[in-house]
């Protein structure tokens, strides 16, 4: 690489400067961090678009924070962190577009049970973020004994009257995406792909396997104009699946639904009923160490809610949280892009108790894993949310300086010991 600095190979032997292409190691730091932002942002702002939403000021914004990664455009520390504050702004703003156009086209979100499992019968599971494919292939399936089945951050697909309102989209199979190769290879009829979190697939269901949209593996057939004629035909071919239960889950709690229960949430507080709010969840991995967020979960004492969202609700949500006056203990409110109704929820909450957001009983302990997630830890910092718990490990782009900086200003802690860090927060 080229710096523009000292006009030599960035880093050899004529290269005066410090860190890639003259930039020191903080600035380096920060241009990787806005630009996985920005990718999360682009995800979020596509699916928007796919259902006729965009929004000026974040297109705008892709443009300003691109150009400002270049070369030898930005050396200004300080300007930098406001820049990159100011991507988790617009993927605020991104994730609101976003639940508006899910929410005028598939209607408001409802708390769902959801089987899981097979039912008898041919079949076809949906991965993926898009629920504008879903719905598609919910239509062009019906009436042809066809079962659809979501899959990772498809399941609150569910929680949808516009999606649910089909009675062949029958349950969800398997978990979060890092599971694809056991979970597809157990399926035995069509898959279809709809987006990122795709796993390059097995030669043993590459055949049965389709994508669309942005997703794409080499050997498998893409599908164009959202016509799903050949997945459809090609479940039908296939041996049919077994009738397997394996229980149900939970999902639909939109900040919608949740505020409606509002009242009784500042009632039980108030009573003592609920002392504390957490919100586990995020972007999952096959990463060693993720099982600190399912043992955080189950250590979390029973007078105590849970929000989640993302597949990283796989780590929690196999299990039974009962409730608290009526109140589920467990509130899936999504997707990835649905960190948004936990955010309005959060904000709700904090108007009705008088306070701001870091003076609730509330703590987040959030995994990463990808873009979207760093993408969505941008925009709690913009929102001033302090006290995060990031883990399995700290994003290894962060600079020793920035890491500094984002403790001392927002207090972000990496995951440690579930037990002691469950005691640190409820101060027991």
């Amino acid at each position: 690489m080229f710096c523009y600095q000292c006009e030599q190979t960035a880093g050899g032997t004529g290269c005066t400067k410090v860190g890639v292409c003259g930039k020191d190691q903080d600035i380096q730091s920060l241009q990787d961090t806005l630009t996985f932002g920005l990718k999360g942002v682009a995800a979020y702002a596509y699916h928007a678009r796919e259902l006729g939403q965009k929004d000026e000021q974040v297109d705008a914004f892709m443009h300003e924070a691109m150009f400002a990664t270049l070369t030898n455009v930005e050396f200004d520390l300080e300007r930098y962190v406001g820049l990159v504050l100011k991507a988790g702004e617009m993927n605020l703003r991104a994730m609101e577009m976003l639940d508006s156009a899910h929410t005028s086209t598939f209607g408001n979100p409802s708390p769902a049970t959801v089987a899981r499992g097979t039912k008898a019968g041919p079949g076809i599971v949906v991965t993926g973020h898009d629920l504008l494919d879903l719905y598609e292939l919910l239509k062009q399936t019906e009436g042809k004994g066809v079962n659809v089945y979501t899959h990772g951050e498809m399941l609150p697909a569910h929680g949808y009257p516009e999606l649910r309102k089909f009675k062949h989209l029958v349950g969800n199979y398997g978990t979060a995406w890092q599971n694809q190769k056991k979970e597809f290879e157990q399926f035995s009829g069509a898959i279809l792909a709809t987006t990122n979190c795709i796993m390059i697939p097995k030669d043993s269901y590459k055949d049965r396997m389709f994508t669309c949209g942005v997703a794409g593996a080499a050997g498998v057939k893409h599908i164009e104009g959202r016509d799903f004629s050949e997945v459809i035909d090609k479940a039908l071919s296939e041996p049919p699946l077994v009738e397997n239960p394996q229980g149900t889950l939970s999902t639909g709690f939109h900040y919608k639904a949740v505020l409606a229960l509002a009242g009784k949430i500042v009632e039980a507080v108030k009573a003592g009923k609920i002392r504390h709010f957490f919100f586990i969840g995020g972007c999952d991995g096959a990463k060693p160490g993720r099982n600190y967020f399912t043992e955080f979960a189950e250590k979390v004492p029973d007078d105590c809610v849970i929000l989640t969202a993302a597949c990283g609700k796989y780590r929690l949500n196999g299990a039974d949280y009962g409730d608290i006056d009526g109140i589920p203990r467990l509130l899936d409110t999504g997707q990835c892009n649905d960190c948004y109704s936990a955010v309005k929820i959060a904000l709700a909450l904090a108007d009705a108790f008088g306070c701001g957001v870091n003076d609730l009983p509330l703590s987040l302990v959030v995994s990463w894993y990808e873009q979207k997630a760093v993408a969505i830890l941008l925009t709690l910092l913009h929102l001033g949310v302090k006290n995060i718990r990031l883990g399995p490990s700290l994003p290894a782009f962060l600079s020793p300086n920035v890491l500094r900086l984002l403790v001392e200003n927002y207090d972000i802690k990496p995951t440690g010991n579930a037990e002691q860090d469950l005691a640190e927060i409820l101060g027991s």
